[in-house]
């Protein structure tokens, strides 16, 4: 097992990028590559006691900023690291990468070095979110803004095979995200999109569940686009974050708040943990033919050392196998026959949008 970090990208590269490889392989003893400017990282590994650690290092010249455009990067900047990371990864030399630069780009390099999955429309962002009962993993995040209903089904397909292989969860309750739980209510994506998950036998499917149903944990897997995927995220991110801030000062303004939270920090501290971008590492990206964790732009080291985490339970679960025996046994195609197939076809005449790449007959 060794994996791939973009040690040049994120907010904090190479620092915290650094520090987070080296965390990693002291406490994972994973081998860890990274990737990026030769003589930056030797400087940030002088920080540390690296001797005897599997850390080694390839050089990559170029960075691709979070600002530039991903497709046009991607291609201009070949001895770029995220660039670099993917080619090893699509090589064999590393069985997984772990970036905290630009996302797209991470998007763009996969697909162009890796491909997609056999059977696989496209890749989708999955994200761990905390409930009340314990994680939900929404799915798409961001990697598609416009979608059809055959995306949403195989994103549940692939969600669903994290919740069980990664959450240990056991035949876990697929949602449809929507504006409410009556079957007659969404917009044109999700309407089409219900009779697909509705037909398909192979998992618990229980209907449309709302914004509000994520946190509570009503679904342990929620399927959207990638459009609302993401506002999801952010929202949550934010909410958390202006949350935090809003306790901390009302603790501070009074003595006696200063005292009770004394009595109850250890309460808040597991509660902290559980909300912690942090503990997750990051989004694996799913579809493509590789391993990747799309970690957040402003990653600590703490984040990177556990992306390599999941990075490495990814690859030793075989989910990417998995994906594509779901696949291949869903036999989608048949899903669409006869109502589905008008299904599909009603949906393209109403959004005027034939993709000639994928539809309901196309192999």
């Amino acid at each position: 097992m060794k994996i791939a970090i973009d040690a040049m990208g994120g907010d904090y590269a190479p620092q915290k990028i650094v520090e987070g490889a080296v965390w990693a392989a002291k406490e994972l003893k994973i081998p860890i590559v990274l990737v990026g400017d030769r003589e930056k990282i030797s400087e940030e590994l002088k920080k540390y006691h690296t001797e005897g650690l599997p850390l080694s290092i390839q050089h990559a010249s170029q960075v691709i900023g979070m600002h530039e455009s991903p497709s046009k990067a991607s291609r201009s900047k070949q001895d770029a690291s995220i660039v670099v990371a993917t080619k090893l990864l699509a090589e064999g030399k590393v069985d997984g990468l772990v970036s905290a630069g630009n996302s797209g780009a991470v998007m763009t390099s996969a697909l162009r070095y890796l491909g997609r999955l056999h059977g696989i429309y496209r890749p989708a962002i999955a994200t761990l979110i905390p409930t009340q009962k314990g994680h939900c993993v929404v799915a798409d995040a961001g990697a598609n803004s416009d979608c059809k209903p055959e995306y949403l089904f195989q994103f549940a397909i692939m969600a669903k095979i994290v919740a069980e292989k990664i959450l240990s969860i056991e035949n876990p309750k697929v949602g449809l995200l929507s504006i409410g739980e009556e079957k007659e209510k969404g917009n044109h994506l999700t309407k089409h999109t219900y009779p697909l998950l509705e037909s398909f036998k192979n998992f618990q499917f229980i209907g449309n569940v709302e914004g509000r149903d994520i946190p509570r944990g009503k679904a342990d897997v929620v399927v959207c686009d990638g459009f609302v995927g993401n506002v999801i995220l952010k929202i949550m991110e934010g909410t958390g974050d202006v949350m935090g801030k809003m306790i901390k000062a009302e603790i501070g303004a009074s003595l006696l708040a200063k005292i009770g939270y004394f009595f109850i920090s250890p309460a808040f501290k597991k509660f902290r943990k559980k909300v912690d971008y942090a503990e997750y590492g990051g989004a694996p990206l799913l579809g493509v033919k590789g391993i990747c964790i799309i970690a957040h732009g402003k990653s600590s080291a703490k984040a990177i050392k556990n992306a390599v985490r999941e990075a490495s339970l990814f690859a030793s679960k075989k989910v990417n196998l998995e994906i594509t025996q779901k696949i291949q046994e869903a036999n989608l195609h048949s899903c669409f026959q006869p109502e589905g197939n008008q299904n599909v076809a009603k949906f393209e005449n109403e959004n005027n949008h034939s993709d000639p790449t994928f539809s309901a007959k196309s192999n």
